[in-house]
């Protein structure tokens, strides 16, 4: 079945890559990163085709590749560049295509533009990644709110980490939000071990209705 979703997180650095990486494996689908800041030391797009077993050609090329490992318009700015809305036009695929930002949903892409602003110009799914860490409920309820204030439709929460049972059902019931799964630590980041945690965590009849 086709379907696009966009993936989120509440931070930096809290599994949004590897959880894309999963999705895009277990759909058989199609995995797209808009803009990737910061290039020395591989991109998303690399990772997500090397711990997800992603078929390259099922890796669409970057709208924006920014050197600077930094906010995107912090990074395109110094490298001279403009970043603007029109320039993001969804890919057509046939298939699955996952789509992943960076960073978390108020991180800015241009000093008019933010994620959350372009997520909603595009009206598709968004599931936020959250960390399972100490101070999640705020940083989850936080971009739940951002997100809901400009009609962006939330998809659901995927958890990344150990389990945390009351932090993650106290985000969901007060964020009115889809509990769809958690991903645990991988130890080793092989496609098969990816693949079978998302498998073990999550229900893929959740991401196909």
């Amino acid at each position: 079945m086709s379907r696009t979703f966009v993936i989120t997180g509440t931070d930096t650095d809290i599994g949004k890559t590897v959880f894309a990486a999963a999705l895009t494996a277990a759909m058989g689908g199609y995995y797209w990163k808009p803009v990737q800041a910061g290039l020395a030391d591989g991109t998303d797009s690399e990772a997500v085709a090397r711990i997800g077993g992603v078929d390259p050609g099922k890796i669409l090329p970057e709208r924006y590749r920014l050197k600077i490992p930094a906010s995107p318009h912090y990074a395109a700015a110094q490298e001279g560049i403009e970043i603007a809305l029109d320039d993001f036009v969804i890919p057509q695929v046939d298939g699955t295509l996952v789509i992943e930002g960076a960073g978390g949903a108020l991180v800015p892409v241009n000093p008019d533009l933010l994620f959350a602003d372009l997520f909603a110009h595009w009206v598709l799914p968004v599931i936020i990644v959250a960390s399972t860490r100490l101070g999640t409920i705020n940083h989850s309820l936080l971009t739940i709110e951002a997100l809901s204030r400009r009609g962006v439709p939330i998809y659901g929460v995927a958890f990344s980490g150990p389990e945390n049972v009351d932090s993650e059902q106290t985000i969901c019931q007060i964020g009115n939000v889809r509990h769809l799964g958690r991903l645990p630590m991988i130890d080793s980041l092989t496609p098969d071990d990816v693949k079978a945690a998302f498998a073990s965590h999550f229900n893929l009849a959740d991401f196909t209705i």
